[in-house]
């Protein structure tokens, strides 16, 4: 089997509007299963508002505070107003890291053009709320005080293109990892049932299982970790924007 299949995307109700296709995608459908499923894991969770928590609340509320303490220690008390946003950001695509993991079941964050969705949205919030909160001061991110004219007149287009070059280095480090994880996984997933076909080859099997599930629980804790990642990255930028000239 080829191992990019798992990534290719297929029309499940084609809709072509004045020329343009928008046809229902699998990617669409899992990417609304994810969101159905923060939306349900915090409603379900947080509905019986127990004194002492149930496993499901105290879940929710775990991942509330580890969020919260994440925004508030990069990103200060004034962050927090953001903290609606990092924290549908960060259980979106955790959910949807997961729901990967699932066989037969298809990896949303694999697909370059929604992760680079996710960080040019970030990106925008970033510089629309700065210019907002700040004016032209906001551009004080690109020219550090304090720094001599003929230092900054080299600084000043290398901070620039480091800026320009964030939605990039966001979406690809998620996708990249997603990708690559899954591949290997399939990979690994295909020597075993070579190896399973018969013939002398098949003492062999064990090996490429264990490594299989070695591989599952390291893509795992891989789903788990790039969703934070790109929530810290998050709030790194959104605190360029609060006190861009620090």
């Amino acid at each position: 089997m080829n191992p990019t299949e798992q990534f290719e995307l297929t029309r499940l109700a084609p809709i072509h509007l004045f020329g343009v296709d928008a046809s229902f995608t699998n990617a669409a459908a899992f990417m609304l299963l994810a969101a159905l499923g923060v939306v349900a894991l915090m409603m379900l969770a947080t509905a019986p508002r127990a004194l002492v928590p149930g496993r499901g609340q105290a879940l929710a509320e775990a991942l509330y505070e580890f969020v919260a303490s994440t925004v508030r220690s990069t990103a200060g008390a004034e962050g927090m107003r953001f903290f609606p946003f990092v924290f549908t950001l960060f259980a979106f695509l955790l959910i949807a890291n997961l729901i990967g993991l699932v066989p037969y079941t298809f990896s949303v964050t694999s697909q370059i053009v929604v992760t680079f969705a996710f960080a040019a949205f970030v990106i925008s919030t970033v510089v629309l709320y700065g210019f907002w909160r700040h004016g032209f001061r906001f551009l004080k991110l690109f020219l550090p005080s304090g720094v001599p004219a003929p230092v900054l007149l080299i600084l000043a287009p290398i901070e620039i293109i480091s800026f320009l070059s964030r939605p990039v280095s966001l979406s690809v480090r998620l996708f990249a990892n997603m990708l690559a994880g899954h591949i290997t996984l399939q990979v690994f997933g295909g020597f075993v049932l070579v190896l399973t076909g018969g013939g002398i080859w098949a003492i062999l099997a064990p090996i490429p299982l264990f490594a299989t599930v070695a591989m599952f629980a390291l893509e795992l804790l891989v789903a788990c970790l790039q969703a934070f990642v790109f929530a810290v990255l998050t709030c790194v930028y959104l605190n360029d924007a609060i006190h861009p000239g620090h």
